[in-house]
């Protein structure tokens, strides 16, 4: 009888044996997740149950930490970086993207073979060999002796074969993804691209795995595991920029009394689920104006006073959603014998339900703002050519009246560039100290002649107000100053010589000397011609007037 007990113990050790020895999906990527949690969801299109066996064989399982790692690739190490467009609506899809880096001095050439990057030296140096891995010879060489490529090792890890698109030969990865308890397979290059679509998601932060391995002869090597965070939510992944001419910083939620916010709504939608949605934006910009409701996700809103606003959006669209349950149906009403034939049976008329069916779904954006007073407007309303003392040959001085509206500027800046205004050649900043009437004269150099573009912006703590303006530069060239100063110069001179040379002429014909008679006809003569000398002469020579006293007296007795 103990022998008995044996031989059973030993059939039932036998038979539980390659149950042990088969590893399935969920103990090679569960990531010691219990397989339990990993299994309550629903099943993903085209996603496998992790419940299937893993091809240990042909593609082995290293732990974390194993030393095989270190030698997984030739060069270094190999990293996975894993990315998706997450968060994602309910009912839309989700991209996952993973991106092989590669050691230095390595990549992928246009047949998916590793190679070294010409006159790239790493820390071995250059290497004679260009191959990293010539995957290209390795698979004429395998599969050469059938030439259909159906290679017991042309398999994914449970077992099914790879598709054959055009190219696949050049496909040297294999990518197993595996999310809620599911796995899916892929053959790739050196990044690939997976989309699931979240409908049967449960709603909340999901993890998603990834291992990636190589090809090596007639098996496989892995070489990197890499994992990432995706989120599934039934609400619309809404987002808002807010952005205010003369605003100094958007960032910091602050804005100026008296010119209109812009507002635009942006929807994370990569997958485009609500295309062809009606989307209903409502705001309330917490400033006692009540509520609009627009189409557009684009609004303008002006707030007139100072203070802190609570702005709210909440926004609507009908998605493509899960139908409700048919009505249960009625009872049968209790047979009698005047009832007609069977088709008016209510129970063979029953509803089919729509497999379009759509649901309201919601989103919602909140801020707290503040408005504060700042520079509204500014201009340029006079420019003015400075005439220099000494003129340079490279150098012009204009004045340029500005006036602005609003908070009272502390500082200026001028920018000037060519006349595309992109190119720049100078820019000056400097504070300034300005009066309530807020009117100032900026005065800026510029070099040679020409026409140039001038952005001015005043600015103070929280505002920022711009103008701009075309002005031309004209010649000056000091040769050309010098000549015109002396032509006039020359003109006034010639002016003075030619009133003098009248005067003289006019006073040698009437001034002739004569005894001094006492005819009375002959003072007011002389008094009249000596007025008009002196006249003269006060004007063109007003420090040489005769004051000799003798002349004085002289006349006292002529006219005594």
């Amino acid at each position: 009888m103990e022998c008995l007990y044996y031989f059973l113990g030993f059939l039932l050790l036998a038979a539980r044996l390659p149950l042990d020895a088969a590893k399935r999906f969920h103990d090679v990527l569960g990531n010691e997740r219990p397989s339990a949690y990993m299994r309550e969801h629903n099943q993903l299109n085209g996603w496998s149950s992790d419940e299937n066996d893993w091809n240990e064989k042909l593609y082995p399982v290293w732990k974390r930490g194993d030393m095989r790692w270190k030698n997984s690739w030739k060069g270094g190490r190999v990293q996975a970086v894993l990315t998706s467009d997450s968060p994602a609506l309910v009912g839309s899809n989700i991209t996952f993207v993973v991106n092989l880096v590669f050691p230095r001095c390595q990549k992928e050439d246009a047949n998916g073979n590793i190679v070294y990057e010409k006159n790239c030296r790493n820390e071995a140096g250059l290497s004679a060999d260009p191959y990293v891995y010539n995957w290209t010879a390795w698979s004429e060489d395998s599969d050469g002796e059938n030439g259909t490529g159906q290679s017991h090792h042309n398999v994914f890890p449970d077992g099914k074969p790879f598709p054959h698109h055009p190219g696949w030969r050049r496909w040297n990865f294999v990518y197993v993804f595996h999310t809620l308890g599911q796995y899916f397979q892929k053959l790739g290059r050196c990044s690939v691209r997976v989309s699931v679509n979240t409908a049967n998601v449960t709603l909340g932060p999901q993890l998603m795995e990834v291992t990636v391995y190589r090809r090596h002869g007639r098996a496989y090597v892995p070489i990197a595991q890499v994992k990432d965070m995706y989120v599934v939510t039934d609400q619309i992944p809404v987002f808002v920029t807010m952005s205010q001419k003369n605003d100094r910083n958007s960032s910091d939620e602050t804005f100026l009394k008296d010119l209109p916010i812009t507002f635009d709504v942006l929807i994370h939608d990569p997958s485009h689920f609500l295309n062809y949605s009606t989307i209903n934006y409502k705001w309330s910009f917490g400033d006692n104006t009540g509520l609009f409701v627009s189409i557009n996700h684009t609004v303008n809103h002006t707030y007139v006073l100072n203070g802190t606003f609570s702005l709210n959006l909440t926004v609507k669209a009908a998605a493509p959603g899960p139908c409700p349950p048919p009505p249960p149906p009625p009872r049968p009403p209790k047979p009698t014998p005047s009832l007609g034939p069977a088709s008016d049976n209510p129970l063979e008329l029953s509803e089919i339900p729509d497999e379009n069916c759509q649901i309201n779904r919601y989103g919602h954006f909140q801020a707290t703002i503040t408005i504060v007073e700042g520079i509204l407007e500014v201009n340029i309303i006079q420019t003015t050519d400075v005439l220099m003392l000494v003129p340079g040959p490279d150098r012009s001085l204009i004045d340029f009246v500005v006036t602005c509206q609003g908070s009272i500027p502390t500082e200026v800046c001028t920018i000037i560039s060519d006349p595309t205004c992109e190119i720049t050649q100078n820019a000056v900043c400097s504070p300034v100290d300005v009066d309530e009437m807020c009117l100032l004269t900026v005065r800026r150099a510029f070099n040679g002649s020409g026409t140039y573009c001038v952005n001015l912006t005043l600015g103070d703590d929280t505002s920022l107000a711009l103008t701009s303006t075309l002005i031309s530069v004209p010649d000056r060239d000091p040769a050309s100053s010098l000549r015109m100063a002396n032509t006039a110069l020359i003109s006034v001179g010639c002016l003075a010589i030619f009133v003098t040379v009248i005067s003289l002429l006019v006073y040698k014909k009437h001034k002739k000397y004569k005894p001094i008679e006492n005819s009375p006809v002959n003072v007011v003569r002389s008094k009249g011609l000596s007025a008009f000398l002196n006249r003269a002469k006060a004007v063109f020579f007003p420090g040489n007037q005769e004051k000799d006293p003798l002349l004085k007296n002289q006349e006292f007795k002529g006219v005594s």
